[in-house]
């Protein structure tokens, strides 16, 4: 082994070793939101996530899970999984860059010191700039796919670069058959890895072809057609052949269910065995090549047999219960989440077809009768062809109310517009949001510095990228020196002066411009940046107002950046030398000014937004939820952050194993039905009355409500339509229950948009659902109104378990729980702590508050019981997520003391508070209307210094912000004069409250203020 190949080994694993060491130092230490409690229980237990899933992952993460000395540290060894495979990213990034440097640097066999040095440099300058730019870096620390992906994509390039090496000699093409392996087995993690394609087949071309257009041409159709045959004909197209055979002996031949898909793999197996043994006997290499790497794409995918097994096993999540071949195809296609149009489809105001609104879709196939039966075949919206196009970027998919009007903001078109679009305005979103807003500023994120860690959907105030160059921020996003003191002092505020994109683009035209053979590795690591990052933009469509920020999506293109930042190394390197004109001094010097510049430089910037270390928020939240319920409990909730972590909470550490979480978005789907219909641990299944039948895919998932004149009498006498009546009216077959007057076809419907629950006030009393000082307060019968036009099937169900429960078992609703999920409810609602509490006591609210409060329950969990995962350590990091549940928080703890003070218990009041300010602290989240609402309860309970404290913070910051918002105008967008207006409106809140409550030097300096900033108001 020579010294270089040494050095090169010794080196890769300095940069693994640091890269681990940071990963390991901010960790998170538990489960964090969104989905990785999901994955975490998921791999865990090998249960069944969302779609498509991910089975290799699974089984790594179960394998680290193995090695947790408790269940609280299983979170623990599966984030260190991320943090591993991020780590083994960078080593693998580290050789793959230097395997480029070399062939820039050495010109024949022999390799001198000083270019050992300077390939070296090159790929530690490289390897540790991605390692600490703000993408990779997010999913590092925290357990989700995207890290291991993106170790797989490492990889599989420097694999493809291994067989450059060694092209010509006996096996070389043991490396392209890994490289298959590894993008078979990838499939079961993430499907990024495979726009790894196109450059690996340009590598092989390079190698084995002389270049010329045509032949770039024919490579470049090649890498497409191989990629489009992994993505649309491999991933589906072999379990819909399988279930085609399985359709065929079923329900043809009548054989057992599964015997069609056994024939089907016997057959394939056959064929590619037949086949290799022929091209070996007969010399066809190429042919055996193809047939062998098709074959291990099958072997690595074959992880997805762990969806089916572990469904059949009927595991306590178990997602689509893809336990067939047909729920598999299902769920692979991720067919619940619908169709982005990519070649040609419908405007966003796309009419519906005169002739045909709806069209048939795929057929649903069921097993009923040892047979396959359709379910129900769904309809698809037909719209007319007028407002259709090539290339639509702006369509129907998930279309709200107000996504016309986002159109509107980033087109200039109007959003009431009738007319169809024009295709320039159709590209102008294309450009401006979609490549613009929805990675050009991801890109710019990671090397050239981050405004804040705020999700934004426009404007100039949060979110945007930025520089730390003044004149260049000052131009595009208003003086950024004006910015008040809690947005400048953002954790997710970085600015790195352009020095990664600087070193990066000078690698990149380095390696460019340095022969014939860099410019083709140029050409490699250009279509890898191409396909990872626009590629991605073309393919995922993006309509407005996505749900998060979207930046892991686009890391292999960030990898591929960070190639030619380590490039740059060696045109930083040249220009040293021709400078100072000593090797010996030039090396150790470009090293050390493109090292500080960037690697140490993003380190600095982003580790207090990136150290998730002692932060506990979303599991001990989770158990908040969980401990808010008493003992075999219903929790209803409806998003992710309030249903994973406690998913997780339960299936892993075991922690209230008796509460049933139901999620409200999943309990319009047969499948999670009928997973509520078993026992789970220690909760018994949850009363439902409804047969499959009733409920399966197709059948009441909309049920309308009406206001049917003829009922309207006995509606208004009885206080609305007796809810049992009601189930079992739209749970009927009968023709008189699915006629309406004016229309031909059947229709699920409620007679009456009233209802009514009759109350046995003994069973309410007997269960403990009401104590006996409460019994007075029980209403004789519940009385609601629905005022949607529907409900859907998870309200149906919802109001068939009030019905069948009878109160045997208590009814949570989480607090994050929107209204739409309280189905009418929400005058029964009592909090008693992170849930309500459905009573049957009506509590009247005039201050835009749901429900009542249960003072004593919720002082003892708020007080006492619930834990607050360290969110007010000063150097935990509060993110966006955790710091909007900060603002629920806020809310409970000030309805407590409202209430308390109600009850005439002002010290327990200013305790509530006072534990309030303690937890989420202004320095953390700063503070809110509700925090001015805090203040006027201090005030109430005689605490006036404090609320004054309260008060002139929140003053001053609102100050501070219209000051701000005030010389925006010349970059003004429809942000601002609702940021303005919002301002100005809880500055004159606090003016009204510091007069009530008789604060006269307070209320004059506010005042004063109020009338500077309305006039300059005015006059901007």
């Amino acid at each position: 082994m020579s010294k270089y190949q040494k050095t090169n080994i010794i080196v890769g694993w300095i940069s693994f070793a640091i890269a681990a060491v940071v990963y390991f130092l901010t960790l998170e230490p538990t489960v964090s939101f969104w989905d990785c409690g999901e994955f975490i229980t998921s791999a865990y237990k090998l249960e069944i996530g969302h779609a498509p899933g991910a089975p290799f992952f699974l089984l790594l993460a179960r394998f680290f899970s193995m090695f947790a000395s408790g269940t609280e540290n299983v979170a623990l060894m599966i984030n260190s999984m991320s943090g591993l495979a991020s780590a083994f990213t960078i080593l693998f990034l580290f050789w793959t860059i230097t395997h480029l440097a070399k062939k820039l640097v050495v010109a024949g066999d022999k390799i001198s010191e000083s270019q050992i040095w300077t390939i070296i440099g090159s790929g530690f300058i490289g390897a540790m700039a991605y390692a600490f730019t703000d993408t990779f870096w997010f999913s590092a620390v925290e357990g989700e796919v995207y890290a291991t992906s993106s170790l797989f994509t490492a990889v599989v390039f420097w694999c493809v670069l291994k067989w450059e090496n060694e092209e010509g000699k006996a096996y070389a093409n043991r490396w392209l058959i890994l490289i298959a392996y590894l993008m078979g087995l990838s499939i079961g993690v993430h499907l990024l890895n495979l726009l790894a394609i196109p450059a690996i087949v340009m590598v092989y071309y390079f190698k084995k072809y002389e270049p010329s257009r045509n032949g770039v041409l024919k490579a470049l159709g090649v890498a497409l057609l191989l990629l489009g045959g992994a993505m649309y004909v491999i991933i589906p197209g072999v379990v819909k052949l399988a279930f085609v055979f399985d359709l065929f002996f079923v329900n043809v031949i009548g054989l057992p269910f599964n015997s069609g898909a056994y024939v089907f793999i016997i057959l394939l197996i056959s064929g590619l065995v037949f086949g290799i043994r022929y091209t070996i006997s007969h010399g066809k290499v190429v042919l055996n090549t193809l047939l062998t790497a098709l074959t291990v794409v099958l072997i690595g995918y074959s992880s997805y047999s762990l969806i089916m097994i572990r469904s059949a096993a009927n595991p306590g999540l178990d997602q689509n219960n893809p336990e067939d071949l047909f729920s598999l195809l299902y769920y692979l296609n991720r067919e619940q989440y619908g169709d982005n149009p990519l070649l040609y489809g419908e405007y966003f105001n796309a009419p519906y077809d005169e002739k045909e609104s709806y069209v048939d879709g795929k057929d649903v196939y069921i097993k009923k009768d040892g047979k396959y039966v359709v379910s129900y075949t769904p309809k698809k919206p037909n719209y007319s062809s007028s407002h259709k196009t090539v290339f639509p970027r702006m369509y129907t998919k998930g279309m709200t109310g107000r996504n016309p009007e986002e159109y509107a903001k980033w087109t200039g078109l109007k959003a009431d517009q009738k007319t169809k679009p024009s295709f320039v305005q159709n590209l102008d979103f294309f450009i401006s949001y979609q490549v613009n807003y929805m990675y050009i500023r991801y890109f710019m994120w990671n090397f050239s510095g981050r405004q804040s860690d705020r999700q934004s959907y426009s404007g100039v105030v949060d979110g945007n990228w930025i520089s730390g160059i003044p004149f260049v921020d000052n131009y595009r996003l208003g003086d950024q020196s004006l910015r008040p003191e809690h947005m400048t002092k953002n954790k997710g505020n970085n600015t790195y002066y352009f020095l990664p994109l600087l070193l990066g683009l000078a690698g990149l035209l380095y390696q460019y411009r340095k022969s014939n053979q860099g410019k083709k590795d140029f050409y490699v690591v250009f279509l890898l940046f191409l396909l990872t990052g626009l590629a991605i933009v073309v393919y995922l469509n993006q309509p407005p107002l996505q749900p998060r920020e979207r930046d892991y999506a686009y890391v292999g293109s960030f990898y591929a950046f960070a190639v030619w930042i380590g490039l740059g190394f060696l045109a930083v390197l040249q220009v040293s030398k021709k400078l100072l004109r000593k090797d010996k001094v030039a090396i150790p010097v470009a090293f050390t000014l493109c090292f500080l510049a960037v690697p140490a430089l993003l380190v600095q910037q982003n580790w207090d937004d990136h150290d998730r270390s002692d932060r506990y928020v979303a599991r001990d939240l989770a158990y908040d939820y969980l401990n808010s319920c008493e003992p075999n409990a219903i929790l209803f909730t409806m998003g992710d952050n309030d249903t994973f972590p406690l998913w997780y909470l339960q299936e892993v550490e075991g922690i209230r194993t008796d509460v049933r979480v139901c999620n409200l978005s999943y309990l319009s789907t047969d499948w999670y039905i009928d997973q509520m219909k078993q026992k789970n641990y220690d909760s018994d299944p949850l009363p439902i009355s409804l047969t499959q039948d009733k409920y399966l895919m197709g059948k009441r998932d909309v049920v309308y409500v009406l206001d049917d004149p003829r009922l309207k009498a006995y509606v208004e006498k009885n206080g609305g339509l007796d809810l049992k009546d009601a189930i079992e009216y739209v749970a009927s077959e009968k023709e008189s229950t699915k006629k309406i007057y004016g229309y031909d076809e059947r229709i699920d419907h409620f007679p009456a948009n009233k209802f009514r629950l009759v109350i046995d006030k003994e069973q309410v009393v007997k269960t403990n659902t009401l104590s006996e000082k409460d019994s007075a307060k029980i209403v004789n019968q519940m009385e609601w109104e629905v005022k949607t036009n529907y409900i859907d099937k998870g309200g149906l169900i919802l109001y068939d378990m009030l019905v069948q429960n009878n109160w045997k078992r208590p009814v949570y609703f989480s607090i994050t729980v929107p209204s739409s999920g309280y189905y009418g409810l929400e005058d029964y609602f009592r909090l008693e702590g992170f849930a309500y509490r459905l009573v049957p006591i009506k509590f009247e609210n005039e201050e835009m508050q749901i429900g009542g409060v249960n003072t004593d329950v919720m002082y003892t969990n708020l007080m006492n019981k619930f834990k607050w995962g360290n969110m007010n350590h000063p150097d935990v990091y509060i993110d966006e997520t955790t710091s909007r549940l900060c603002t629920n928080m806020r809310n409970n703890f000030l309805r407590l003391s409202e209430s308390l003070l109600d009850e005439g218990k002002r010290d327990s009041a200013v305790q509530v508070l006072d534990k309030c300010v303690e937890l989420v602290p202004n320095e953390k989240v700063p503070f809110d209307y509700l925090a001015i609402l805090m203040a006027q309860s201090y005030y109430r309970a005689a605490e006036d210094e404090k609320g004054n404290q309260m008060i002139q913070t929140i003053s001053d910051r609102l100050v501070q912000e219209l000051d701000y918002y005030m010389t925006l105008t010349p970059v003004s967008t429809s942000e601002f004069p609702r940021l303005r207006s919002r301002d100005l409106a809880l500055l004159q809140e606090l003016y009204r409250i510091t007069n009530q409550y008789n604060q006269k030097e307070l209320n004059r300096k506010i005042e004063l203020e109020f009338k500077r900033l309305l006039e300059s108001y005015k006059k901007g």
